[in-house]
């Protein structure tokens, strides 16, 4: 064999996998029921939180639906099923409601555990592929994640049974997601360290230079001053305001650049003459993922923060939304 044909065997064998999960998921769908909203009902009515168990591919698979949960609002972590038969049941709580996943419905593991959870009282939701499975029966609802072929072609490795419990796993918060009205600030809420959490919680105001640090200067300020300005505070551009400090227009490199075209003298201009007037303005209190998008929409690097009365509160400058993570 060539390595051309290696190389199309490869990609044949990848979308033969792909093509296999696709048709699972497209079944999955077509078996949904009411039983997929009796399940989301027991999520909801829940007061403690949801304990998914899961072995072996199961447990990974279940350790992320656990993980997909509590970032979207319902508050849920996930228990190992053999440590739980050594002492880690004792994190089940009577408010709680238990998402077991197993494709067989018959992993010993979490059969141990069908009695005390029984005795516990605590709703039990089962993601099984049999739904006559001792998993399946004791559960208060199972959902049929099965799938009529694995992607490994031996049939061993858990391929397209992985794929459709996790996308039911999905459906599940997402569906939960929907019907508490969950948004993006509660989602920034759960997510404050990564970039989800920068976009969505960090304000103008938390970024921008203040006082000493934003270039000023007059109107009736010289062009040469307004560069030895500009160059003092290192942003490429420097407000330019009255004595009261309210905005009256912006002077940037790109302004510069357009004055030495049209043959302007820098040491008998004034800022006046040559800069641009207003510029665009934000509050302190804007997301800054808006600026970024304000800044580029309107392929500018900086942006004049002012308040209600137009006073001039700060400079946000592209850099420091790069700084600050938002980028």
């Amino acid at each position: 064999m060539t390595q051309k044909d290696k190389l199309k065997r490869l990609l044949s064998l990848g979308f033969a996998v792909v093509d296999t999960e696709a048709r699972a998921l497209s079944d999955l769908a077509k078996r949904m029921n009411l039983d997929f909203a009796h399940a989301c009902q027991f999520l909801l009515d829940c007061e403690g939180r949801i304990v998914v168990l899961g072995m072996g591919k199961s447990g990974h698979i279940g350790g992320k639906i656990a993980a997909t949960l509590a970032s979207t609002g319902t508050p849920a972590f996930f228990v190992h099923p053999g440590e739980a038969s050594h002492g880690d049941m004792g994190m089940i709580t009577p408010k709680d409601v238990v998402l077991a996943i197993s494709n067989s419905g018959e992993t010993q593991e979490i059969s141990i555990l069908l009695p005390i959870i029984k005795r516990l009282g605590v709703p039990l939701i089962s993601l099984t592929g049999n739904a006559n499975s001792t998993l399946a029966q004791a559960a208060n609802v199972n959902l049929d994640v099965s799938v009529e072929n694995e992607a490994c072609p031996l049939g061993l490795a858990p391929t397209s049974s992985t794929t459709t419990a996790l996308a039911m796993g999905d459906a599940l918060a997402i569906a939960l997601l929907e019907e508490r009205g969950f948004n993006a600030n509660d989602f920034a809420l759960s997510h404050p360290g990564g970039s989800l959490g920068k976009k969505l919680l960090l304000r103008v105001g938390d970024v921008i230079h203040r006082d000493q640090e934003m270039p000023m200067v007059n109107e009736h300020s010289l062009l040469g001053d307004a560069l030895v300005e500009m160059s003092a505070k290192g942003l490429g551009m420097t407000t330019v305001v009255d004595k009261e400090k309210k905005v009256l227009g912006i002077f940037t490199d790109g302004d510069l650049r357009r004055a030495l075209d049209n043959g302007v003298d820098v040491h008998q201009a004034k800022m006046s003459e040559v800069m641009t007037t207003g510029g665009l303005t934000i509050s302190e209190d804007m997301l800054a993922a808006e600026a970024l998008h304000l800044m580029q929409e309107n392929r500018i690097n900086a942006l004049l923060v002012i308040d209600d009365d137009q006073t001039l509160k700060g400079v946000l400058n592209m850099h420091d939304l790069l700084r600050a993570g938002v980028i």
